[in-house]
């Protein structure tokens, strides 16, 4: 889920933007790197972001009444690193909460430090570990893993905000999680597979973009034209 506006306290609302602003102030200088480095990179750029964005608007109903959807930002994070996502991310997140009202723009520093800071890295983590084993398998790694990792810290951002009656946070954290996951973690690898089947397509049809990437070795591409 998105957390929605004004349901964090105003003190920790201010906190999550105070902690994520680095880090999207850093993919903006990002984004104008790799334009600069690559032009023609802009078309891949603005398909990452559209993906985040559609992928993450579809809002589904969980069986625990809350509700869960995709976050689409491993794809993007193998294709240009994190960093790029942090900002990325931001401009999908902004444009949901004003458009569609999914999330806000109060909690706009909490989502964006989970979906688009910590989903991201730990998405490229399993990239970056698997993709000399198999790029597929690192690539379904990373896009289940950068979902189901911003879900963890949603879960944590809310046991902060409502530690429940007994004051235990860790109680409060399992909780949380527990409501999530019987949703969340099919969603995941669903969207695993995915992933698996964009970047297949992508091998296809952009080998070279990908090469200049270094998501694709030059082997790769031969075997891929």
């Amino acid at each position: 889920m998105h957390i929605a506006e004004g349901f964090l306290p105003p003190l920790q609302a201010a906190a999550w933007f105070v902690a994520a602003t680095p880090f999207v102030v850093h993919g903006a200088m990002a984004v104008v790197k790799q334009v600069r480095k690559d032009p023609d990179s802009k078309l891949l750029l603005a398909a990452a972001g559209a993906f985040t964005f559609a992928l993450s608007a579809v809002k589904l109903p969980s069986v625990t009444g809350s509700s869960s959807h995709p976050t689409g930002t491993g794809a993007g994070a193998v294709l240009f690193k994190p960093p790029v996502l942090a900002f990325l991310g931001t401009i999908v997140l902004l444009f949901q909460a004003i458009l569609l009202a999914h999330g806000g723009l109060t909690t706009l520093g909490a989502n964006v430090f989970s979906m688009a800071i910590v989903g991201p890295w730990c998405g490229y983590l399993m990239w970056v570990l698997f993709k000399k084993v198999n790029k597929m398998v690192a690539v379904f790694l990373a896009m289940a893993v950068a979902d189901l990792s911003t879900y963890v810290v949603t879960s944590f951002q809310l046991a902060i905000a409502y530690p429940g009656t007994e004051g235990s946070f860790g109680a409060t954290l399992v909780k949380f999680m527990s409501i999530f996951a019987l949703t969340q973690i099919p969603l995941a690898l669903a969207e695993g597979v995915l992933g698996v089947f964009l970047f297949s397509f992508l091998t296809r049809v952009a080998s070279s973009e990908l090469s200049k990437l270094g998501v694709l070795s030059r082997k790769d591409v031969e075997a891929a034209s």
